[in-house]
């Protein structure tokens, strides 16, 4: 009989496993952090990096991609001490300029393989691309493995030009070609400031690739449809230009577009999104 119940209990305890490997809810997000820009004021980064680090803390991020941010915003954002981050920066490959940084849980999540990449027909090296004046535009990428799962995927960060339309046209499509080359068939979680509403052409090529988390959740997405603010509290946000795209081992259980607020003020001039997939 104690034998029985032994091998019922290591059955049952081996089921649990095996569910829990398949099941486990991921909470992604990507949020553009608005440079650190004297100039802004009253909404310049010391004024609201504690309002920032705390949504994150508070809706329990587990891995998110930031836009725009400098060296000195990622580690201010890395002072909650259960992250860790990777990127470079766009001006140099290093740490001069902005960054398409990930932050991803320490004690979940363990990077295997990293790199970055230009927007710009020479995408190994820092650069401009097609008709953009302004910036270097930079994705970062990681492959992971979730420690609670076992099971990898690939994580790209990235952030399209605001200027130059046929740069952001031809981002979609080197988007495109750099996860299949990187990724390959592997699961893909992309996140970014596409600077571009969903009917655009580079919106479109990707979705050839991922799926639109807003277009494929099981609940109705949650919060206002646009993404950017301006650092206007009564702004209609009425444009979706930030985006969470997933491959198709991925099941989108909620979509939301944050608008977490203090003394009428955001955090940045851009709502996170936020997500919660399961890998199949």
């Amino acid at each position: 009989m104690r034998v029985l119940f032994l091998c019922l209990l290591g059955s049952v305890l081996a089921a649990r496993s095996s569910f829990a490997q398949k099941s486990e809810p991921i909470v992604v997000a990507t949020y553009n952090l608005r440079y650190n820009n004297k100039g802004d004021g009253v909404n310049a980064w010391p004024n609201r990096k504690e309002n920032v680090k705390a949504l994150i803390r508070f809706h329990e991020f587990d891995i998110f991609g930031t836009q725009e941010a400098l060296r000195d915003q990622l580690n201010d954002v890395a002072e909650l001490n259960e992250f860790a981050f990777f990127g470079a920066g766009r001006d140099d490959g290093k740490e001069a300029g902005e960054h398409s940084a990930i932050f991803y849980k320490k004690d979940r999540f363990k990077i295997r393989d990293s790199g970055n990449f230009w927007l710009s027909e020479t995408p190994d090296k820092p650069g401009k691309g097609w008709d953009a004046t302004c910036c270097n535009r930079i994705c970062s990428w990681a492959r992971f493995t979730d420690l609670n799962t076992r099971k990898d995927f690939f994580f790209f960060s990235v952030h399209f030009d605001h200027q130059g339309v046929e740069a952001r046209r031809q981002s979609g499509k080197l988007m495109v070609e750099k996860i299949k080359e990187i990724a390959k068939s592997q699961p893909v979680i992309l996140v970014g400031d596409l600077n571009s509403t969903p009917e655009t052409e580079q919106v479109k090529t990707i979705q050839t690739l991922l799926n639109d988390t807003h277009n494929v959740t099981e609940q109705p997405p949650y919060g206002p449809e646009g993404t950017f603010n301006s650092f206007k509290f009564e702004a209609p946000m009425d444009k979706r230009i930030d985006y969470i795209f997933v491959s198709k081992q991925f099941d989108v259980l909620k979509y939301g577009v944050l608008t977490d607020a203090k003394e009428q003020r955001y955090p940045s001039d851009h709502q996170p999104v936020m997500v919660k997939v399961v890998m199949k």
